[in-house]
Protein backbone atom coordinates (compact mmCIF):
# COMPACT_ATOMS: atom_id res chain seq x y z
CA UNK A 1 0.00 0.00 0.00
CA UNK A 2 1.28 3.52 0.83
CA UNK A 3 3.98 4.62 3.35
CA UNK A 4 2.39 7.55 5.65
CA UNK A 5 5.48 9.44 7.15
CA UNK A 6 4.66 12.39 9.89
CA UNK A 7 7.77 15.13 10.66
CA UNK A 8 7.68 18.67 11.44
CA UNK A 9 3.88 18.89 10.57
CA UNK A 10 4.46 17.55 7.02
CA UNK A 11 2.37 14.46 6.33
CA UNK A 12 4.25 12.11 3.41
CA UNK A 13 2.27 9.78 1.30
CA UNK A 14 4.62 7.66 -0.41
CA UNK A 15 4.36 5.23 -3.29
CA UNK A 16 6.72 4.49 -6.44
CA UNK A 17 5.36 5.69 -9.97
CA UNK A 18 2.30 6.38 -8.51
CA UNK A 19 -0.49 8.30 -10.70
CA UNK A 20 -2.17 11.31 -8.65
CA UNK A 21 -4.91 13.62 -9.40
CA UNK A 22 -5.34 16.76 -7.67
CA UNK A 23 -8.15 19.34 -6.80
CA UNK A 24 -5.73 20.83 -4.42
CA UNK A 25 -3.02 23.98 -5.35
CA UNK A 26 -1.64 23.48 -8.48
CA UNK A 27 -3.45 19.95 -9.08
CA UNK A 28 -4.23 18.16 -11.70
CA UNK A 29 -2.95 15.01 -13.28
CA UNK A 30 0.84 13.92 -11.74
CA UNK A 31 2.89 11.09 -12.04
CA UNK A 32 5.50 10.11 -8.79
CA UNK A 33 6.35 8.55 -5.87
CA UNK A 34 5.02 11.22 -3.05
CA UNK A 35 1.89 13.28 -1.96
CA UNK A 36 1.74 15.77 0.86
CA UNK A 37 -0.37 17.53 3.77
CA UNK A 38 1.12 20.48 5.34
CA UNK A 39 -0.23 22.12 8.12
CA UNK A 40 0.08 25.75 8.29
CA UNK A 41 0.53 27.98 11.22
CA UNK A 42 -2.30 30.58 12.41
CA UNK A 43 -2.95 33.06 10.34
CA UNK A 44 -0.87 32.10 7.63
CA UNK A 45 -0.57 34.45 4.81
CA UNK A 46 2.03 33.35 2.32
CA UNK A 47 1.04 33.35 -1.69
CA UNK A 48 4.60 31.57 -2.72
CA UNK A 49 3.10 28.17 -2.30
CA UNK A 50 5.42 26.18 -3.76
CA UNK A 51 8.69 28.21 -2.67
CA UNK A 52 6.65 27.28 1.08
CA UNK A 53 6.11 23.91 -0.10
CA UNK A 54 9.78 23.44 -0.13
CA UNK A 55 10.88 25.44 2.77
CA UNK A 56 8.57 22.51 4.20
CA UNK A 57 9.69 19.86 2.95
CA UNK A 58 13.49 20.42 3.77
CA UNK A 59 12.80 21.40 7.34
CA UNK A 60 11.01 17.98 7.65
CA UNK A 61 14.20 16.01 5.81
CA UNK A 62 11.60 14.93 2.83
CA UNK A 63 13.60 15.19 -0.53
CA UNK A 64 11.41 15.51 -3.20
CA UNK A 65 12.66 16.47 -6.47
CA UNK A 66 9.60 16.65 -8.49
CA UNK A 67 6.40 18.20 -8.33
CA UNK A 68 4.01 16.78 -6.14
CA UNK A 69 0.56 17.14 -5.61
CA UNK A 70 0.48 18.99 -1.88
CA UNK A 71 -2.68 20.22 -0.04
CA UNK A 72 -2.57 22.47 2.87
CA UNK A 73 -4.60 22.92 6.46
CA UNK A 74 -4.49 24.67 9.34
CA UNK A 75 -5.31 21.61 10.62
CA UNK A 76 -2.12 19.70 12.63
CA UNK A 77 -0.90 16.80 11.40
CA UNK A 78 -1.04 15.10 14.88
CA UNK A 79 -4.88 15.01 13.67
CA UNK A 80 -4.69 13.18 10.79
CA UNK A 81 -5.80 9.33 10.55
CA UNK A 82 -6.06 6.94 7.83
CA UNK A 83 -8.30 4.34 6.96
CA UNK A 84 -7.88 1.14 5.49
CA UNK A 85 -9.86 -1.59 3.24
CA UNK A 86 -9.60 -3.92 0.54
CA UNK A 87 -7.50 -2.00 -2.08
CA UNK A 88 -8.04 1.46 -0.86
CA UNK A 89 -6.37 3.25 1.93
CA UNK A 90 -7.76 7.38 2.91
CA UNK A 91 -5.76 9.45 4.80
CA UNK A 92 -7.92 13.13 6.54
CA UNK A 93 -7.56 16.07 8.51
CA UNK A 94 -10.30 17.77 9.09
CA UNK A 95 -11.05 21.00 10.80
CA UNK A 96 -14.28 22.62 10.50
CA UNK A 97 -13.41 26.64 11.32
CA UNK A 98 -14.66 27.36 7.96
CA UNK A 99 -18.35 25.70 7.57
CA UNK A 100 -20.09 25.83 3.61
CA UNK A 101 -23.68 25.33 3.92
CA UNK A 102 -26.03 25.18 1.24
CA UNK A 103 -29.77 25.04 2.64
CA UNK A 104 -31.86 23.05 0.57
CA UNK A 105 -35.08 25.29 0.56
CA UNK A 106 -33.12 28.83 1.75
CA UNK A 107 -36.33 30.94 1.52
CA UNK A 108 -38.24 28.61 3.74
CA UNK A 109 -41.32 28.36 1.20
CA UNK A 110 -39.79 25.59 -1.24
CA UNK A 111 -41.03 25.59 -4.56
CA UNK A 112 -39.34 23.37 -7.13
CA UNK A 113 -41.84 24.08 -10.43
CA UNK A 114 -40.04 25.37 -13.41
CA UNK A 115 -41.47 29.08 -13.66
CA UNK A 116 -41.91 29.63 -10.08
CA UNK A 117 -43.54 32.57 -9.51
CA UNK A 118 -41.94 33.77 -6.51
CA UNK A 119 -40.50 37.25 -6.60
CA UNK A 120 -36.85 36.42 -6.75
CA UNK A 121 -36.69 33.58 -9.22
CA UNK A 122 -35.79 35.78 -12.08
CA UNK A 123 -33.97 38.61 -10.53
CA UNK A 124 -30.41 38.41 -11.67
CA UNK A 125 -27.50 36.73 -9.68
CA UNK A 126 -24.70 39.27 -8.23
CA UNK A 127 -21.36 38.16 -9.14
CA UNK A 128 -18.86 37.73 -5.90
CA UNK A 129 -16.54 40.71 -5.59
CA UNK A 130 -14.14 38.48 -4.48
CA UNK A 131 -12.85 35.68 -3.45
CA UNK A 132 -13.44 34.42 0.44
CA UNK A 133 -10.51 34.83 2.30
CA UNK A 134 -8.49 32.00 3.10
CA UNK A 135 -9.24 30.38 6.43
CA UNK A 136 -7.02 27.66 8.24
CA UNK A 137 -9.96 24.53 8.36
CA UNK A 138 -10.16 22.69 5.63
CA UNK A 139 -10.83 18.56 5.04
CA UNK A 140 -8.17 17.18 3.35
CA UNK A 141 -8.37 13.72 1.49
CA UNK A 142 -5.52 11.78 0.00
CA UNK A 143 -6.99 8.39 -1.13
CA UNK A 144 -4.78 5.74 -2.33
CA UNK A 145 -5.51 2.34 -4.06
CA UNK A 146 -3.70 -0.59 -5.65
CA UNK A 147 -5.84 -0.79 -8.71
CA UNK A 148 -5.27 0.90 -12.36
CA UNK A 149 -7.73 3.24 -12.68
CA UNK A 150 -9.08 4.22 -15.77
CA UNK A 151 -8.90 8.13 -16.55
CA UNK A 152 -12.91 8.51 -15.58
CA UNK A 153 -12.74 6.33 -12.69
CA UNK A 154 -9.95 8.45 -11.37
CA UNK A 155 -12.15 11.63 -11.46
CA UNK A 156 -15.27 9.83 -10.49
CA UNK A 157 -13.39 8.36 -7.38
CA UNK A 158 -12.87 12.26 -6.68
CA UNK A 159 -16.46 12.87 -6.78
CA UNK A 160 -17.29 9.47 -4.34
CA UNK A 161 -14.60 10.54 -1.82
CA UNK A 162 -16.58 14.32 -1.50
CA UNK A 163 -19.42 13.09 -1.27
CA UNK A 164 -18.32 10.24 1.67
CA UNK A 165 -17.13 13.38 3.03
CA UNK A 166 -20.33 15.41 2.57
CA UNK A 167 -22.41 12.94 3.98
CA UNK A 168 -19.88 11.63 6.88
CA UNK A 169 -19.72 15.65 7.87
CA UNK A 170 -23.54 16.23 8.10
CA UNK A 171 -24.09 13.05 10.07
CA UNK A 172 -21.45 14.44 12.57
CA UNK A 173 -21.49 17.80 12.57
CA UNK A 174 -23.96 19.03 10.80
CA UNK A 175 -22.25 20.61 8.10
CA UNK A 176 -21.48 19.21 4.46
CA UNK A 177 -17.56 20.52 4.17
CA UNK A 178 -15.65 23.70 4.45
CA UNK A 179 -14.33 26.58 1.67
CA UNK A 180 -11.13 25.08 1.33
CA UNK A 181 -11.58 21.11 1.07
CA UNK A 182 -9.18 19.50 -1.31
CA UNK A 183 -8.92 15.57 -2.45
CA UNK A 184 -6.11 13.44 -3.86
CA UNK A 185 -6.51 10.37 -5.47
CA UNK A 186 -3.78 8.29 -6.18
CA UNK A 187 -3.66 4.93 -8.45
CA UNK A 188 -0.96 2.23 -9.41
CA UNK A 189 -0.38 2.14 -13.20
CA UNK A 190 1.07 -1.60 -12.78
CA UNK A 191 -2.10 -2.57 -10.41
CA UNK A 192 -5.50 -4.76 -11.51
CA UNK A 193 -7.02 -2.37 -14.12
CA UNK A 194 -10.62 -0.76 -12.82
CA UNK A 195 -13.03 0.80 -15.54
CA UNK A 196 -15.22 2.02 -12.73
CA UNK A 197 -15.29 3.89 -9.62
CA UNK A 198 -18.80 4.29 -8.52
CA UNK A 199 -20.53 3.24 -4.93
CA UNK A 200 -21.33 -0.42 -5.87
CA UNK A 201 -17.63 -1.18 -6.87
CA UNK A 202 -14.96 -2.70 -5.08
CA UNK A 203 -12.75 0.28 -5.02
CA UNK A 204 -16.00 3.03 -4.33
CA UNK A 205 -17.43 0.89 -1.90
CA UNK A 206 -13.93 0.59 -0.09
CA UNK A 207 -13.48 4.55 -0.38
CA UNK A 208 -16.53 5.51 0.89
CA UNK A 209 -16.22 3.66 4.06
CA UNK A 210 -12.54 5.01 4.07
CA UNK A 211 -13.00 8.37 4.10
CA UNK A 212 -16.17 7.87 6.40
CA UNK A 213 -14.22 6.37 8.83
CA UNK A 214 -11.03 8.62 8.22
CA UNK A 215 -12.96 11.47 8.39
CA UNK A 216 -14.37 10.43 11.72
CA UNK A 217 -11.34 9.20 13.47
CA UNK A 218 -10.17 12.73 12.64
CA UNK A 219 -12.81 15.30 14.10
CA UNK A 220 -13.11 13.24 17.33
CA UNK A 221 -9.33 13.71 17.85
CA UNK A 222 -9.66 17.56 16.63
CA UNK A 223 -12.86 17.79 19.14
CA UNK A 224 -12.77 15.34 21.80
CA UNK A 225 -15.47 17.23 23.36
CA UNK A 226 -17.90 16.91 20.24
CA UNK A 227 -18.06 20.64 19.94
CA UNK A 228 -17.67 21.01 16.31
CA UNK A 229 -17.62 25.16 15.48
CA UNK A 230 -20.53 24.41 12.76
CA UNK A 231 -23.59 26.13 12.64
CA UNK A 232 -25.40 25.26 15.55
CA UNK A 233 -21.78 27.05 17.21
CA UNK A 234 -22.07 30.25 15.22
CA UNK A 235 -18.66 29.92 13.05
CA UNK A 236 -17.28 32.83 12.30
CA UNK A 237 -15.75 32.14 8.78
CA UNK A 238 -18.08 29.79 7.22
CA UNK A 239 -20.28 30.73 4.35
CA UNK A 240 -24.23 29.93 3.38
CA UNK A 241 -25.59 29.56 -0.05
CA UNK A 242 -28.60 31.02 0.64
CA UNK A 243 -29.49 32.85 -3.09
CA UNK A 244 -31.74 31.16 -5.38
CA UNK A 245 -31.01 29.86 -9.22
CA UNK A 246 -33.84 30.49 -11.73
CA UNK A 247 -35.67 26.74 -12.83
CA UNK A 248 -36.68 26.29 -16.04
CA UNK A 249 -37.91 23.14 -18.38
CA UNK A 250 -36.16 22.16 -21.34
Amino acid sequence: MFDATVREGVLRLRRPETRWLSTGWDGGRSRGGTAYNVSVPEGFDRTDLGAYREERLARAGFADDGDPPTLFTGVSMAHARGARRGPVVAYATAGLSNPAMLPVDPTGTANDDAGSSEPDAEAPVEAPTGEPARRPGTVNLILGTTRRLADGAAANLVAVAAEAKAATLLATAGVPGTTSDAVVVGDDPTGEPAAFSGSATPVGAAARVCVRDAVRASLRSRYPDGEYPGPTADAEHGVVADDRAEVFEL
